[in-house]
Order: C-alpha cells, then structure tokens, then sequence
C-alpha cells in the first residue's frame, strides 16, 4: 500500500542555468568598423563600410565657390553637412548592432572610436555596457579577435 501523502516526485529541483555574456569589441576607423562578437566561446566578425567621403574636392568641380545671384557660397559647408550625415548614418548602423550585448569595448586608430563613445553615451540603454574605448593600430582580423578576446578575460 502506498502512502498518499507521499509523492514520487522529488521535495526540490535545483536548476543552475549559465547564461554566458554578449560581450562585444568594436575595432572602429572613418572607413570601417569591424564588430566582434563573444558568446559561449565562440566569436563572430562582421565588417562594416562606413561610406563616409573624405574627399576634400569632388571629382569635376572646378571651383572652391559658386556664384548665385551675386552671393558667393562655398562648398566647404555643403561636404561638411555631406560628411556629417554620413557619420550619423554609420553610428546608426553600428548602434543598432551592439543594441543587445552585455558588454562593449571600442579600440582603433582614428578619432571615430571617441565620437562613437559620445553616441553611446547619449543612449540610455548603452551607457553603462561601455567597458573603455582604447587607441589601436591597424590591425589583422586575427589580431582583432584575440585583443577583444585578450580584453575580457581580465
């Protein structure tokens, strides 16, 4: 005769789930961004163009000014406006990359890492994934993955 009190299942589960972290490194340029990816051991690269002109004269122009109706403009402000919309459309497209790691690290050469770091720290969401932002020569994308790797084991 069985108990009816007692059941045949166990009084406690323990359950001990491992969620690893997203951690990301942004190895970043005025030309290119090369987003590496860590998680559960395993690593992702994606490269990214950022498409930003940094030409200062555009090929058949013959002028640094134009003139309309008696104004003289410059095109400086013109390529200024072109490149700036160019940079906030890269960060967009970075930004929208990193939306859902745990934690991030910029290196690279330029001075693109420190104006992505003011974007981050415009955003809410990101601001406190921001693990540093350090200078970085260029690199081989072995190199890359093995400093991001090299920088989270700390």
């Amino acid at each position: 005769m069985v108990d009816s009190k007692k059941s045949h299942r166990p009084n406690y589960f323990i359950i001990k789930i491992w969620i690893m972290k997203k951690n990301v490194g942004i190895w970043i340029d005025t030309h290119l961004a090369v987003v590496i990816k860590l998680s559960n051991g395993e690593h992702t690269v994606k490269t990214i163009e950022s498409n930003i002109d940094t030409r200062v004269q555009t090929p058949g122009e013959s002028k640094k000014y134009g003139r309309f109706d008696g104004h003289y403009i410059t095109y400086e402000k013109n390529w200024a406006n072109k490149k700036l919309e160019q940079t906030r459309e890269f960060l967009k497209i970075l930004l929208n990359e990193i939306e859902d790691c745990d934690a991030l690290v910029l290196f690279g050469p330029s001075i693109m890492k420190t104006i992505f770091e003011k974007e981050i720290k415009n955003n809410l969401n990101l601001i406190g994934k921001l693990s540093g932002v350090f200078d970085a020569d260029s690199m081989t994308e072995n190199q890359m993955v093995a400093w991001v790797k090299d920088f989270y084991k700390k």
